[in-house]
């Protein structure tokens, strides 16, 4: 505590925030990777990686940020979770830079060697996904910890749960970048996708309740918590909310609405993170250190929020300039407009 403010709290917050941006911003675009495979037409190609050209790269400043916001503010959980989940995270960088290569490469690519960059961008976007799921899968597993450092295996991170939260945050990027075109794109490509959102609405609404009753079964401190009385009051809400969200977002599939499946879409992914910010709380490394014990000194935690006061309104001015910028339909052939 410093002057009455709880600086760990509010660091939790910040590094909260920029992990649902990244979410948010990225998780679109990764999503279109994912969705390549179903169209194979260049045109339909060419127009779904313009609807994020201008915007794809500034979306992964907030994966930094919750990156660096956990060194700087929480060293001993940076410490444990790096060690823990190297392989997975390092699988999960280097999808990422092969999305990014062939983002940039295929635009220049000839003909011939197009298609090698279309795969190049679909395997880097589903790598990248299905590891950012099977880290969250294993963070929640749990991490064994003595005296302050990481004390399992390599392979640790391997398990049944953490594999199928992998296969689930595909399914719910997937549904963000059908979205996110139903919103840009328009004609039969549009028409394709609020097709598709509808059968990936279920899959995600399926795979939503899987982890419901999975993740309580397979954690005992996290069914208590769902469970006890004040959490229950926080949680209740959280699946009748759900519920809701499903039911519009599946109409406005269905109907004539642009934006509101995007923005279904995104209600139901912050219920998802509002669910796993209540099972987690107050541990910031599951399933014994919380916040205030992995906290670096107060002056260091003091400092580093200064930095961050200045840069995040910076960070969250220039994203949203760009997507003003570059707002309205994404045409075959012409660009935006």
């Amino acid at each position: 505590m410093m002057d009455g403010l709880d600086l760990p709290l509010v660091w939790a917050g910040i590094i909260l925030f920029g992990v649902m941006m990244y979410v948010v911003m990225d998780g679109f675009d990764l999503g279109i990777g994912i969705l390549f495979p179903f169209f194979d037409e260049k045109e339909d190609r060419d127009v779904m990686m313009n609807t994020v050209a201008p915007v794809w790269d500034g979306n992964e400043t907030w994966l930094v940020l919750g990156g660096a916001g956990l060194l700087a503010a929480f060293p001993l959980a940076y410490g444990v979770i790096l060690s823990a989940f190297y392989l997975p995270l390092m699988l999960m960088l280097i999808g990422l830079v092969f999305r990014g290569v062939a983002f940039e490469f295929r635009m220049k690519a000839r003909a011939g060697k197009r298609r090698m960059w279309d795969q190049a961008f679909i395997g880097g976007s589903v790598a990248a996904t299905f590891f950012q799921g099977v880290t969250l899968g294993a963070f929640l597993d749990g991490v064994p910890v003595v005296e302050g450092e990481f004390a399992g295996g390599p392979l640790d991170w391997v398990s049944p749960f953490a594999l199928f939260t992998g296969v689930a945050l595909m399914v719910a990027y997937a549904l963000l970048g059908a979205t996110w075109l139903v919103m840009k794109t328009e004609g039969p490509l549009q028409q394709r996708m609020r097709q598709l959102g509808q059968w990936l609405t279920w899959a995600l609404l399926a795979v939503i309740v899987a982890i419901s009753i999975w993740t309580p079964l397979a954690h005992d401190a996290i069914a208590q918590r769902w469970f006890q009385w004040p959490q229950l009051l926080w949680f209740s809400p959280v699946p009748v909310l759900v519920g809701l969200c499903t039911w519009a977002l599946l109409h406005s599939l269905r109907g004539e609405g642009h934006a509101r499946p995007f923005l279904l879409t995104l209600a139901l992914l912050f219920l998802g993170y509002s669910g796993l910010a209540i099972s987690l709380w107050p541990h910031v490394v599951p399933p014994d250190i919380t916040l205030w014990q992995a906290a670096g000194p107060d002056e260091s935690l003091g400092f580093a929020l200064v930095g961050a006061v200045v840069i995040l309104p910076l960070v969250l001015a220039y994203t949203g300039f760009a997507y003003w910028v570059f707002r309205g339909k994404v045409r075959a052939g012409d660009g935006y407009h």
